[in-house]
């Protein structure tokens, strides 16, 4: 069997994997606009997990939802490993390839979570907002906290910048194999939901510039959860932060989108 045939697998478990997030971002964002809200100290996703546990036929929801996790895992390593996607090996390309790795981590880190819930993985995987407190105390050990600081809020900053673009320049359409009648529902869809999690981004930039500023000697990366209490906080914060929730029902939609019919070129590894 050559090694074409042999990649097959990738695409149904990459679709599967977009679909998964979408599950995961669906129940954070109904738990959101519903007022449930999720805990100052914890992870937001690990919480929607928590709660897929608690539904009927909770065990079989997050086996599923492990398999999709790592379809996707698997799937955005072949896209940074092999550049399935074609972003050069310029800095703009190595940095948004870099980004698909951490996304791996960060979904790998959350698979790895609900393996624990499963009871196959014993222990915990730590409190962390993303699953990165412990490489971000490491680098802090090195160059200090305040300089964790900065090269966060830098690489956040950065992020939310990527999710405007790609949503106000449409840059997701490059990616989908769709005929244009669909796309008049699909736009609106992904360009709100983006835009939403482009703005998760900019309050955890906003959180890790005031480390910076005040030379805060937090270690942990800020997560979701730290995100949605800033966003909570600001004026209006309640009308804000139903608004967010309402966004990432519409990231979540976008993720079903992606898992029926954005382009799995996994041919160009």
């Amino acid at each position: 069997m050559n090694l074409k045939n042999q990649m097959k697998w990738i695409e149904p478990l990459a679709r599967f994997g977009y679909a998964a997030r979408g599950l995961v971002y669906l129940v954070l964002g109904i738990l959101i606009v519903a007022g449930a809200g999720v805990s100052r100290n914890g992870s937001a996703m690990r919480e929607a997990v928590n709660t897929l546990r608690e539904q009927p036929f909770g065990q079989t929801l997050l086996w599923l939802l492990v398999v999709g996790l790592i379809g996707y895992v698997a799937w955005r390593l072949v896209q940074a490993a092999f550049d399935t996607d074609k972003h050069g090996a310029g800095a703009k390309g190595i940095g948004i390839r870099a980004g698909l790795f951490i996304s791996a981590a960060t979904y790998a880190t959350l698979a790895l979570y609900t393996l624990t819930l499963l009871g196959i993985v014993g222990g915990g995987t730590g409190g962390g907002g993303q699953g990165g407190g412990d490489a971000t105390t490491w680098l802090a050990t090195i160059v200090g906290a305040r300089w964790v600081a900065a090269i966060l809020c830098a690489a956040f900053a950065v992020a939310a910048i990527a999710h405007f673009v790609k949503a106000f320049g449409r840059k997701y359409a490059d990616h989908m194999v769709v005929d244009g009648d669909k796309m008049k529902i699909i736009d609106p869809v992904s360009i709100v939901g983006l835009c939403a999690r482009g703005a998760v981004f900019v309050a955890l930039a906003a959180l890790t510039f005031y480390r910076f500023r005040t030379a805060g000697g937090a270690t942990s990366t800020p997560g979701l959860a730290e995100a949605l209490s800033f966003i909570r906080g600001l004026p209006m914060g309640s009308i804000l932060l139903t608004a967010m929730g309402v966004g990432l029902i519409a990231f979540a939609l976008y993720s079903f989108i992606e898992a029926r019919w954005r382009r799995i070129n996994w041919e160009d590894a």
